[in-house]
C-alpha cells in the first residue's frame, strides 16, 4: 500500500509531504491517505551503470501526484503505459497493467 500527503481542507494530493499545502497554504488539515497504486509512466531512463541494467520511472498516479520509482517485467516501457506498485521484497517496484479491486456489488 503506498501513501500520499493529502489536503483535506482542498483535497488536493501533494508528494513529497510538506509542512504547508502548496495549493491551499493550510498547514493544519494535512494527512496521509492511502492511493490506488495505479498510474502511468511519465518518462523513464534505463541505468546501465549496474550488474544489470534496470528502469527508473517517472510515474503519475491516477490520483494524480508524481512519484520515481524501479519499472520491473517490462521488457519494452514506453510513455503513458499503465503500471501498478507491488511489493516484491526487498523493495517495491512497478509492473505494467493497473491493479482494478474486485467488485463490491452483490451477485
Amino acid at each position: 500500500m503506498i501513501v500520499i500527503q493529502k489536503c483535506l481542507a482542498c483535497d488536493r494530493w501533494q508528494h513529497p509531504g510538506r509542512p504547508i499545502c502548496l495549493t491551499c497554504g493550510d498547514a493544519e488539515n494535512l494527512g496521509d491517505a492511502p492511493v490506488t497504486g495505479n498510474g502511468n509512466v511519465d518518462s523513464f531512463t534505463v541505468v546501465h551503470r549496474a550488474a544489470a541494467p534496470y528502469i527508473v520511472a517517472r510515474i503519475r498516479l491516477v490520483e494524480g501526484p508524481i512519484v520515481l520509482g524501479h519499472l520491473a517485467d517490462n521488457p519494452e516501457p514506453r510513455c503513458d503505459q499503465p503500471v501498478r506498485f507491488v511489493h516484491r521484497d526487498p523493495l517495491p517496484v512497478w509492473i505494467p497493467g493497473h491493479h482494478h479491486p474486485p467488485s463490491t456489488r452483490s451477485r
